[in-house]
C-alpha cells in the first residue's frame, strides 16, 4: 500500500508539472549549445596539412635521394680513373645511408629542436614524439606539413652534404676514414650550421613584437643575424666545399698528380650523373619552399634559368681561353649554376637569377682552373672550386638580388604580416656573417676531424694500393671486366 501511494504521487507530479519544465528545457539546451559554440569560436581548429603540399614534398624528397644515388655517384665516378669507379660509388651510397640513420637517431633532434643559438636539444632523440599526427610549420601562417615528411626531406640534405666532400680526396683515402670523418663532420659541422641558419619557431609565433623577441631567443645564430639561405648555400655548399679543401690539403695529392694523365675515364657517365643532379636539384631548391605555391614556382624558374646561364657562361669562357669547349666544362657549368642559385632561388627575380648564373659560371671556372693552381691543391673533383666558390658567391649575391628594386622578394615581416624594409647594406653584412661562419666553422671542424683520424687509423691507403686502384684493394671488386 505504501509503495502504491509513492507511485501515485510520482505520477501526479509528472502529469501536472511536466509542461513547466518541458518549456524551460529548450532554453537550457540552447544556453549550453551557445556556450559550446562560443568556446569553439574562441579556440579555432588546429591547421591540417594540405595534401598538395604534402605530395609535393614527398616528390621533392625522392628527387634529392636520386641526386645521391645514382646522380652524385655517377657524376663523380665518371671523373675518376676506371680503377676507382666502384670506390666512389660505394663511398657516396654508404655515406648517404649511414648519415640517414644518424639523422633519425640524433641529427633531427639536435638540428630542429630548442637548445641554444648553435645547436638544438635532445627532445626528439630517436624521433621521440614524432607521430603521423605531429606537424611542423612552413613559411606561411596557419600552414603546416606532416612532421615525418619534413624530417625525411631534411634527412636527404644532411646525408648528401658529406657525400659531396668525397670528391675533394677521391682515389686515395681509406674507406674506413671516409666513414669516420663523415660521422664526425656531420655531428660537429653540418648539424650546428643547419641549426644556426634554419631553426626558428615558425611564423605563427610572430604575433607581436614582444612575441617575436621571445621566439627569437631559441632561433639559430645566423637566423637571428638575418642571413638568407633559401636552400643551403651556406649549410650545404660552403660547408662541404671548405671541408673538401681541408681534406685535399691534409691528405696530399694523388701519386703522379700533374705528371701522369688523370683524365676522367667516362664522360658519358659524368654527363648522366650531372643530368640526374640537374633534375634532382629541383627537389633540393623548390622543395625548400615547403609549399606547392607561388614561392615554389619562383624557385623552380630561377633554378632553371640560372643553370642555363651558368652552362652557357662556362662553355663560352672555356672556348675563349682553351680554344675548345668541353663536355666536362659544360656539366661543371651546370653544377656551378645550381650551386650559385641555391641560397637565392626563392628570393630573387628571374633576371637576378640569370645574372647570378652567368657570374657563377665565370667564377667557378676560375675556381677550377685558376684558384686551384694558385693553392697547389689536388682537389680531385673540384669540390671547392665549384661548391665552395659557387656557394660563397651565391650567398653574397643573394643579399644583392633579393632587393625588391632588382626584382627580388625582399624580406617578410611576420609580425606585420607584410613585406618588411629591405636594406641592401644591412643584408650584405648578414650574408657575410653566414659566409664567414660557414668557412671558419667547417674549416676548424674538418681539420680536427682529419687530424684525429690520421693519428689513429690513418687517412690514406698505401702507395701500392693507390697504384692498383681502390676498387680491388678496398672492395675486392672491379667496375669493368675484360
Amino acid at each position: 500500500m505504501k509503495h502504491l501511494f509513492v507511485f501515485a504521487t510520482l505520477l501526479f507530479t509528472i502529469l501536472f508539472t511536466a509542461p513547466a519544465w518541458a518549456e524551460e528545457m529548450p532554453a537550457a539546451v540552447a544556453a549550453v549549445t551557445a556556450a559550446a559554440d562560443t568556446a569553439t569560436a574562441a579556440a579555432p581548429a588546429a591547421p591540417v596539412p594540405n595534401k598538395g603540399d604534402t605530395a609535393w614534398l614527398i616528390t621533392a624528397t625522392l628527387l634529392v635521394v636520386m641526386m645521391a644515388a645514382p646522380g652524385l655517384g655517377l657524376f663523380y665516378g665518371g671523373m675518376v680513373r676506371s680503377k676507382n669507379m666502384l670506390s666512389v660509388l660505394m663511398q657516396t651510397l654508404v655515406v648517404f645511408c649511414l648519415l640517414g640513420v644518424l639523422w633519425a637517431t640524433y641529427g633531427y633532434s639536435l638540428t630542429f629542436t630548442d637548445g641554444n643559438a648553435f645547436i638544438g636539444g635532445f627532445d626528439k632523440l630517436f624521433m621521440k614524439g614524432v607521430t603521423p599526427e605531429t606537424v611542423v610549420a612552413t613559411f606561411t601562417k596557419g600552414v603546416v606539413l606532416p612532421e615525418y615528411i619534413f624530417a625525411a626531406f631534411q634527412l636527404t640534405f644532411a646525408a648528401i652534404t658529406p657525400a659531396l666532400i668525397i670528391g675533394g680526396f677521391a682515389e686515395r683515402i681509406k674507406f674506413s676514414a671516409v666513414l669516420i670523418f663523415s660521422v664526425l663532420w656531420f655531428t660537429f659541422s653540418y648539424i650546428p650550421m643547419a641549426h644556426m641558419v634554419w631553426y626558428w619557431a615558425g611564423p605563427d609565433a610572430f604575433t607581436s613584437a614582444e612575441a617575436a623577441e621571445k621566439a627569437s631567443e631559441f632561433a639559430g645564430f645566423l637566423f637571428n643575424k638575418g642571413a638568407l639561405d633559401f636552400a643551403g648555400g651556406t649549410v650545404v655548399h660552403i660547408n662541404a666545399g671548405v671541408a673538401a679543401l681541408v681534406g685535399a690539403l691534409m691528405i696530399g695529392p694523388r701519386i703522379g698528380y700533374r705528371r701522369e694523365s688523370m683524365a676522367p675515364h667516362s664522360l658519358t657517365m659524368t654527363m648522366v650523373g650531372a643530368s640526374l643532379l640537374f633534375v634532382g636539384w629541383f627537389g633540393f631548391n623548390v622543395g625548400s619552399a615547403m609549399e606547392a605555391g607561388a614561392t615554389a614556382a619562383l624557385a623552380f624558374f630561377n633554378t632553371l634559368v640560372a643553370t642555363c646561364a651558368a652552362t652557357v657562361a662556362w662553355t663560352v669562357i672555356e672556348a675563349i681561353f682553351k680554344g675548345k669547349p668541353s663536355m666536362l666544362g659544360a656539366v661543371s657549368g651546370a653544377i656551378a649554376g645550381l650551386v650559385v642559385i641555391t641560397p637565392a632561388c626563392g628570393l630573387v627575380g628571374p633576371m637576378g637569377a640569370i645574372v647570378m648564373g652567368f657570374l657563377g659560371g665565370i667564377a667557378c671556372y676560375w675556381g677550377v682552373n685558376g684558384l686551384k693552381r694558385m693553392l697547389g691543391v689536388d682537389d680531385s673533383l673540384d669540390v671547392f672550386g665549384v661548391h665552395g666558390v659557387g656557394g660563397i658567391l651565391g650567398a653574397l649575391l643573394t643579399g644583392v638580388f633579393a632587393s625588391p628594386e632588382l626584382g627580388g622578394t625582399g624580406v617578410w615581416d611576420y609580425v606585420a604580416n607584410a613585406p618588411g624594409v629591405f636594406d641592401m647594406g644591412t643584408q650584405m653584412i648578414a650574408q657575410s656573417w653566414g659566409v664567414g661562419t660557414a668557412v671558419l666553422w667547417s674549416g676548424v671542424v674538418s681539420y680536427v676531424a682529419f687530424k684525429l683520424i690520421d693519428v689513429t687509423i690513418g687517412l690514406r691507403v698505401s702507395p701500392e694500393d693507390e697504384r692498383e686502384g681502390l676498387d680491388i684493394t678496398s672492395h675486392g671488386e672491379s667496375a669493368y671486366h675484360a
